[in-house]
C-alpha cells in the first residue's frame, strides 16, 4: 500500500551490512520509506518492477550484471522511476555509462548520512545530480566517433543537447529550466528529434545513444 507523501525507495546492494546501513539511515526518516531491497540485479529487476518505487538506489558492481544494466533495463521499461547510482568507485567511464542509461544521480558510499538523504530527495524531486561538466564531456563523446549515424548527423545541437538531458531521465519542465527554455518548446524538440530518430519514446532515444556509444568504444 503506498503511503502518501512518502519517498519510496528499493535498494540493490551485494553487500547485506551495506543495505542494512542504508535501510536503517533511510526508514528513519519520516518522509521516506523503503519499500523492498536485492542483492542481485535479478532479483532486482523483477521486484522493482513490481514495487514500482519513486527511487531505485543502486550499486554499480553486482555478482550477476551491473547496476548500470539494471538502470537502464528499469528507465527503458518505466521511466516514472528514478535511478540513483552508489559506487565505491569515481570512475569517469562507470559515470558516463550511468547518464546513458538514464540514471538521475551517481554518489559515492563514503558520502555523509545527511547528503545521501539529500540527494535522495533531490532525485525524487526530477532533479538531476550529475555534474554538467560529466554531461558535457559526454555531448563532445557524442560529438565524436569515426562514423556517425545518420540519423544522429540529422539533430541540431540544441536537439543533442536536449537528447543527453534525456538520458539523464530529466523532465521536459527540467531541461526547460537546465536550457532555459519553455517547456512547450522542449516537448517540442523532443518531438523533433524523436521524430529524425525514427522512435515514439524517450526510452527508445536513449537506449539508441547507448548503443552509438557502444560501437565508438
Amino acid at each position: 500500500m503506498r503511503e502518501e507523501g512518502k519517498i519510496r525507495i528499493f535498494l540493490l546492494d551485494d553487500h547485506e551490512v551495506v543495505r542494512r546501513g542504508v535501510r536503517e539511515l533511510l526508514a528513519a526518516e519520516p518522509d521516506m520509506e523503503v519499500v523492498g531491497e536485492a542483492g542481485t540485479a535479478a532479483d532486482a529487476l523483477a521486484r522493482i518492477l513490481a514495487t514500482r518505487p519513486d527511487v531505485a538506489v543502486l550499486d554499480i558492481r553486482l555478482p550477476d550484471r551491473s547496476g548500470v544494466e539494471v538502470c537502464r533495463e528499469i528507465r527503458s521499461r518505466d521511466e516514472a522511476i528514478r535511478c540513483m547510482m552508489l559506487t565505491s568507485f569515481a570512475d569517469d567511464e562507470a559515470l558516463f555509462d550511468a547518464i546513458m542509461a538514464g540514471a538521475s544521480g551517481y554518489v559515492l558510499k563514503d558520502i555523509r548520512g545527511s547528503e545521501l538523504l539529500a540527494a535522495v530527495r533531490d532525485v525524487a524531486a526530477g532533479r538531476s545530480l550529475l555534474d554538467p561538466v560529466a554531461t558535457a564531456r559526454v555531448l563532445e563523446r557524442l560529438r565524436g566517433g569515426t562514423k556517425p549515424d545518420d540519423r544522429l548527423a540529422a539533430l541540431t545541437e540544441q536537439e543533442r543537447r536536449i537528447l543527453i538531458l534525456i538520458g539523464e531521465g530529466l523532465t521536459n519542465r527540467v531541461i526547460g529550466e537546465r536550457l532555459h527554455l519553455a517547456e512547450k518548446t522542449i516537448k517540442n524538440y523532443v518531438s523533433s528529434l524523436l521524430s529524425k530518430l525514427g522512435m515514439e519514446r524517450r526510452s527508445q532515444a536513449a537506449a539508441f545513444v547507448a548503443r552509438m556509444q557502444a560501437r565508438k568504444n
